[in-house]
């Protein structure tokens, strides 16, 4: 008997989707409050900042390749499901207790080691969930769910602050709930998809050498790629620095998530007609052309301009890359590609992000951007040369 769809997707799809829009409630009433809880009550420096979310992203992505590598070996992509999220779910009272810039690192870590186990497996299992012609449509229904998530949490979190005279700490205790919600959702809705009798193989090597050169040539691209696109968390200090107030940031981020969660399943569904490689390329051009903007910014109007455009890159690419990984990957090896993709990205994210902090120290904010503009274009630029075009 087929399995009955929910909006045309399978049910771990859509759960998957709603596990997301609960936990991104809970991550984006947080996150674009951090960096202002860093600066404005703990008086760290720009470079703190950095190294903060370079080391925390960083983290996470190191872990993806391990937790992809083990879900493909057991096949239980539920399990590390669970433990990923409701890790990250803990984390959320600590940084409301923090004092010091270290405290909160300490937080953000966990946090991200909780991302790190989870987010392969999750991956994982919406590809072992859908037809290969829906995947850009599986993957960006799921930045969608996430994404209306991310709308919603820095909504509730403005009207936190406007009701608690901007106690971002309540801020931060609230974010716990809907944490709490997207397990549960877990627990009682996932199901694991059993493998075939037969289809067991020797466990997959932990090693990139095992994918062919397309795969590896696309993850030379995201390292490229990545080394720019530090930390949203500057683009969150350039909206203050070009006079957003800080009651309106995270109206701001809303704004920005509106538009990227209505693009991303109808970019995710155009890209599984045009190809996954030239819906990439468009949107590491218009990356950089977003971050020329974001550069040269000086009043308010330029990001409540900039930051909706900002969304229609997201829609445009998340949900893409992750199809076109999967199209690369071998089925027995898909969480493990997952990871790797991940994990590269990850990593590339601590020396971005440190890069970008000591910039805007040293010379400007403007310095930080157009490095991230300049590094995007050379990943289109190699991409347009090594990529192999493949449609779903």
């Amino acid at each position: 008997m087929a399995e009955r769809k929910i909006f045309g997707l399978g049910k771990n799809v859509f759960f998957t989707g709603l596990v997301s829009l609960f936990m991104d409630i809970s991550s984006e009433m947080v996150y674009p409050l951090v960096p202002l809880f860093l600066t404005g009550v703990l008086g760290t420096t720009k470079t703190t900042v950095g190294i903060i979310e370079g080391i925390a992203e960083a983290t996470a992505s190191i872990l993806k390749v391990f937790s992809g590598w083990l879900s493909d070996k057991l096949g239980k992509r539920k399990f590390l499901m669970t433990i990923g999220y409701g890790v990250s779910a803990a984390s959320r009272p600590l940084i409301a207790v923090s004092n010091t810039w270290f405290q909160v690192l300490t937080a953000r870590f966990i946090d991200r080691v909780g991302k790190g186990v989870r987010t392969s497996p999750r991956d994982a299992i919406i590809a072992d969930s859908t037809e290969k012609e829906k995947l850009g449509l599986a993957y960006g229904f799921h930045r969608s769910m996430d994404t209306i998530g991310a709308v919603i949490g820095p909504g509730i979190a403005f009207a936190l602050l406007l009701l608690s005279k901007d106690n971002l700490r309540l801020v931060f205790y609230a974010s716990t709930i809907p944490g709490i919600i997207a397990v549960a959702i877990i627990i009682l809705f996932i199901k694991e998809k059993k493998r075939a009798v037969g289809e067991a193989k020797a466990p997959p090597r932990l090693s990139i050498s095992s994918f062919n050169g397309p795969f590896r040539s696309y993850i030379v691209v995201i390292a490229i790629f990545s080394l720019g696109n530090f930390a949203d968390a500057f683009l969150v200090l350039q909206a203050e620095n070009a006079g957003i107030s800080r009651e309106l940031i995270p109206i701001v981020y809303v704004l920005f998530n509106i538009v990227y969660a209505l693009s991303s399943a109808p970019l995710g569904a155009l890209a599984d007609k045009v190809g996954f490689k030239n819906m990439i390329l468009a949107s590491f051009l218009l990356y950089s052309l977003i971050y020329l903007g974001v550069a040269f910014s000086s009043s308010p109007i330029h990001i409540w301009i900039l930051f909706p455009i900002y969304g229609v890159y997201k829609g445009m690419t998340d949900g893409t890359q992750k199809a076109y990984l999967a199209v690369l990957a071998p089925k027995e090896q898909k969480a493990t590609a997952f990871g790797v993709y991940h994990t590269v990205s990850g990593v590339m994210l601590l020396p971005a992000s440190i890069i970008a902090g000591f910039l805007w120290d040293n010379i400007g904010p403007y310095a930080t951007f157009l490095y991230g503009s300049a590094m995007s274009l050379a990943a289109a630029v190699f991409f347009a040369f090594t990529g192999r075009q493949d449609r779903a």
